[in-house]
């Protein structure tokens, strides 16, 4: 048993220090490759403006009969080449909007210039709210909790959290970008900074070991899953409006079945988090009750532990999916189809399997994690680190 245990310890650190080394070795490559050219810039300027006044509104008939609300408003530019001018907007004549869109004097919106069009002069439009004032507080409030909560523990796991962020936006975005597998580039991604965080938060000990070993078993499982459901299905990556986008963009040869099974090993991963930590700190102070427990009534005890979890967690799931799709799903209820047909739109399908997938991956953390941590808690309690 004991030398089952090394092994478990032995493999983990080779997987976390390949991983960190390819991690590395890839950034470092980017760096120093200079050949290839930057896309050239779209023409067009996006402007900050403040609503002055709302010159007129009204409704306007954008064809079959549907009436659409119409403003025309006047602006005052706050930033880009037009800093201090006041123009002149319509807002709803070439673009459909709501009524949840109708804007007010005092508000703030990008505008989009696009010079020398329309008879000669500039085309304007409004895209959208400057919502940069709602974003920070929520921001803020998150993190002063977290904070004042978690305290020291807190300020570690937004340091995790961070550096989480770090690895999407600098490694694996743009390694997808260039042209790399998606589905390797989200794995080694997931490995480096689940070990970071983990560790940051949980400090180096066989209870953060355990997590991160059962995370990453689960996850090399959900990976295969997910890439064996996406191929079977035929999931091309196009139901949503950006794989179009990138299509234009990227050119043909971007890899969108590789950007899905990404997209779902990344999105697993949190969820990974939370119940292969949880297991592990379940088996671990089971044991600090009980020192006599032997590793067999460990793993027996921490998956009635586990049972709960996944009830509460795939339920979590299921339901974030779903509230996320919301908008999709009243799209696909109004059109009258059968069942099966509906359920084999791209769109529907992606959804379905994406949770499924997660979900079983979610499952299957819980056994892992659980004989992981059992074995490691003996090995500790024999060692006299626990």
């Amino acid at each position: 048993m004991k030398r089952l245990e090394h092994w478990l310890l032995a493999v983990l650190g080779l997987l976390i220090v390949a991983a960190i080394l390819l991690f590395l070795i890839t950034l470092r490559a980017d760096r120093s490759d200079t050949s290839e050219t930057p896309p050239a810039a779209v023409q067009g300027e996006t402007l900050v403006a403040r609503v002055v006044e709302v010159l007129e509104m009204g409704t306007v008939d954008l064809g079959g009969g549907m009436a659409h609300p119409y403003q025309k408003l006047l602006l005052y530019v706050e930033r880009g080449s037009l800093a201090g001018q006041e123009i002149i907007v319509e807002e709803g004549t070439v673009n459909i909007v709501s009524e949840d869109r109708l804007f007010e004097a005092g508000d703030r919106v990008y505008v989009e210039r696009i010079p020398g069009t329309a008879e000669g002069g500039d085309l304007l439009y409004v895209t959208d709210y400057v919502r940069t004032a709602p974003i920070f507080w929520i921001v803020a409030l998150f993190f002063g909790l977290v904070v004042l909560v978690g305290r020291g523990k807190g300020l570690r796991s937004l340091g995790g959290t961070l550096f989480s962020l770090l690895v999407i936006f600098v490694f694996v975005i743009p390694q997808i970008i260039a042209g790399r597998d998606p589905v390797l580039v989200s794995i080694v991604g997931s490995v480096v900074l689940l070990a970071v965080s983990t560790y940051l938060v949980y400090g180096w000990n066989p209870k953060a070991h355990a997590a991160v070993a059962g995370m990453m078993i689960s996850l090399l499982l959900t990976g295969l899953l997910a890439a064996a459901f996406v191929n079977w299905g035929r999931l091309t990556g196009l139901a949503a409006e950006e794989g179009s986008l990138l299509v234009v963009e990227l050119g043909p040869q971007v890899n969108l079945r590789g950007l899905v099974l990404g997209g779902i090993i990344i999105g697993s991963l949190g969820v990974l988090d939370d119940i292969c930590v949880g297991q592990a700190s379940a088996v671990f102070e089971l044991l600090n009750a009980n020192r006599e427990l032997g590793w067999l009534e460990l793993f027996r005890r921490s998956l009635n532990v586990g049972r709960d979890h996944i009830a509460a967690m795939v339920n979590t799931l299921l339901l974030a999916y779903m509230g996320a799709s919301m908008p999709l799903m009243l799209v696909f209820t109004i059109y009258q189809e059968s069942l099966w047909r509906r359920l084999s739109r791209e769109p529907i399908a992606e959804e379905i399997i994406r949770t499924m997938v997660g979900s079983v991956g979610l499952v299957l953390a819980v056994p892992i994690t659980g004989l992981i941590a059992s074995l490691l808690a003996r090995w500790a309690v024999e060692r006299g680190e626990n």
